[in-house]
């Protein structure tokens, strides 16, 4: 089983694909819901500590907009933790949007820079293209279960 990120980082879709081939989603929604029900986090509906916004900066410059570095004190822990992605790509905002495209980009920024194997598939416009996207997500997927650890 491998840790696969998914972008965009809230789709369902995607996540519930991952999961349908024995691996593991890295997904936003589970970071905010492990957020939201955890007891050390007494600033509703902030929902932040006072690490967050440092890990943050790890990510992204002080320059950069504070939503940007929110987002990414979430989904970069989770790129660090992948081992493998696949991204979704011209999505409409329904698939699965983070909402800043700046965050957007730099995610796709850090998943191409960090070594490890990653899919890029087209948002499909109809159902023939549905099924050929489905089925490059699937010999992706199987494809990780064949490479040899170490």
């Amino acid at each position: 089983m491998k840790k696969v990120f998914i972008f965009p980082p809230n789709s369902l879709i995607l996540a519930d694909l991952v999961e349908r081939f024995g691996h593991k989603p890295l997904m936003i929604n589970n970071a905010i819901g492990d957020r939201v029900r955890d007891l050390e986090i007494d600033t509703p509906p902030l929902n932040i500590t006072d690490e967050d916004p440092k890990k943050g900066l790890k990510y992204a410059a002080i320059e950069v907009p504070s939503g940007v570095r929110g987002r990414m004190s979430l989904i970069g822990p989770l790129i660090d933790e992948a081992e493998a992605a696949i991204v979704m790509i011209h999505a409409p905002i329904g698939f699965g949007c983070v909402g800043c495209e700046r965050t957007n980009e730099l995610t796709k920024y850090l998943i191409r820079r960090k070594e490890m194997p990653v899919l890029n598939v087209e948002y499909p416009e109809n159902d023939e293209d549905a099924k050929i996207v489905v089925k490059k997500i699937a010999l992706f997927l199987e494809s990780l279960e064949n490479k040899i650890e170490g």
